[in-house]
Parts: C-alpha cells; structure tokens; sequence
C-alpha cells in the first residue's frame, strides 16, 4: 500500500537586501518577546541562547528602518523588552503572508506531498 505524505508546514524566509532574512524564526523570537516581556526569557521559552536571543534581537533592530524591539536595561527592578508598533506590525504582516500562501498553495503542497515517500514505505 502506498501512503501519501501531506506537508504539514510550509515555511519561508523573506530576504532583506543581501545579508539579511526574516522567516518564522524571527517572528516566534518577536512574539515569545511580546508574550515574555524579556529577550532572555524569550529565548529559553524558544530553547536558544541567551547569547543567540541577544544577536538576533539586535540583528532585528537594525534590519528595519525603525527598531522592532525595545530593551530597558537591568538593575534592582530588573530589565525588559517590549515591541515596537513596528514589531507588532512586522510579525502581524509575515503571519498574514504565511496564513495566505499556505491558502494559495494548498492544491500544489498536497500535489507535492504524494510525489514523496513515506518514512515507513520499503524501497
């Protein structure tokens, strides 16, 4: 019997001039931020860095003509990020593109996704 294996995610990346993407990465780090208040904890609740959180952050910030994230410095009652409306505004607009060309492409995902073999199909 041969199965089918459906797509379950399509997942892209924008590229911002030459050095410089923005894909679903970027937009769970920008929410976790939204809903953590902090890029530290963003980035455990992400599984990443401190380090890594922290360049990505900053990357983000100066991928775009205004900062999506901003950062209060630590100290007796302790730091914290927020985004910008222009964050709020970048993630809202990559999850529109993801929702309408996941809709788009639905037909040529499932298409694609007969053409592949099955982890548990024999040769």
């Amino acid at each position: 019997m041969t199965r089918h294996v459906t797509p379950a995610i399509f997942r892209f990346r924008l590229l911002l001039g030459t050095e410089a993407g923005f894909g679903p990465g970027k937009a769970d780090l920008l929410e976790a931020i939204h809903a953590c208040g902090s890029i530290a904890a963003a980035g455990r609740s992400l599984g990443m860095s401190y380090k890594r959180a922290w360049q990505l952050a900053e990357e983000l910030n100066h991928c775009f003509r205004d900062p999506l994230i901003e950062a209060n410095k630590g100290g007796s009652g302790g730091g914290g990020a927020q985004l910008t409306p222009l964050g709020l505004d970048i993630v809202a607009r990559f999850r529109a593109i993801e929702a309408k060309s996941a809709t788009v492409l639905a037909k040529e995902l499932r298409a694609f996704g007969r053409l592949v073999r099955a982890p548990d199909d024999t040769a």
